[in-house]
């Protein structure tokens, strides 16, 4: 916790200065920009533009802005999205060290000796979303509207990653695993994709957030629905 000034006055009298207590703390804010503004350009320079429209990248723009402002919508909104594929990608991650297998996959370009090591360092950033998000809920409450934030956000992204550079398949706009389905026509797939996605995984994700957090806060009324 710190405290933030902020100078204001009314006409007629004398400026006073009003202390804000900030909820999360200023260095988690700086170091999380700072990761953020040395991942772009390397990212950019690896992958790509496309690769910024993946939701977990897009994400870390997103909790840059909510941690600065310290935002309940933007950390209920994207763990809508994140929190489930963020905690697989542990799993596997971890499952790997352990195993010497990827028990869900995923993972596999993380152990690739032909990327460079700080791209995969970089990467590690999947690891640290999921306890965030769930940190950042606890410290400033849940707000039920995510999940919709969460929904438009894919009937925009999606359908732009079906259309703009398609060979990368991102966010598994033409198939799941990053290969083309050809099962069903392209745009039914589409279309079903921007209806199930919501339906089985960011709702449901929103039903545990709500349990998560009325078993935190204890019903106090923490969360917004």
């Amino acid at each position: 916790m710190g405290l933030a000034r902020r100078a204001f006055a009314r006409e007629g009298t004398i400026p006073r200065i009003q202390y804000v207590v900030m909820r999360i703390p200023l260095w988690i804010k700086v170091l999380w920009t700072v990761c953020v503004i040395a991942w772009i350009p390397l990212y950019w320079r690896q992958y790509g533009p496309q690769n910024f429209l993946f939701f977990c990248d897009l994400g870390n723009l997103f909790l840059t802005a909510g941690l600065w402002t310290e935002n309940a919508l933007i950390f209920s909104w994207q763990a809508s999205g994140l929190l489930l594929f963020q905690t697989l990608f542990i799993i596997d991650l971890a499952g790997t060290f352990l195993s010497g297998r990827h028990w869900i996959g995923g993972t596999e370009y993380m152990f690739d000796p032909h990327i460079p090591l700080s791209i995969r360092l970089l990467s590690l950033f999947h690891v640290v979303t999921p306890p965030l998000l769930l940190w950042a809920i606890i410290r400033l409450g849940y707000d039920g509207r995510g999940w919709k934030y969460q929904t438009l956000t894919a009937w925009i992204v999606v359908p732009i990653n079906y259309f703009w550079r398609p060979e990368y398949d991102v966010n598994w706009a033409r198939g799941p695993f990053f290969r083309e389905q050809h099962v069903v026509p392209g745009l039914t797939y589409l279309l079903a994709y921007l209806i199930v996605v919501p339906v089985s995984i960011y709702y449901p994700t929103h039903r545990f957030l709500l349990w998560f957090a009325g078993r935190w806060f204890g019903g106090r009324g923490n969360s917004r629905i």
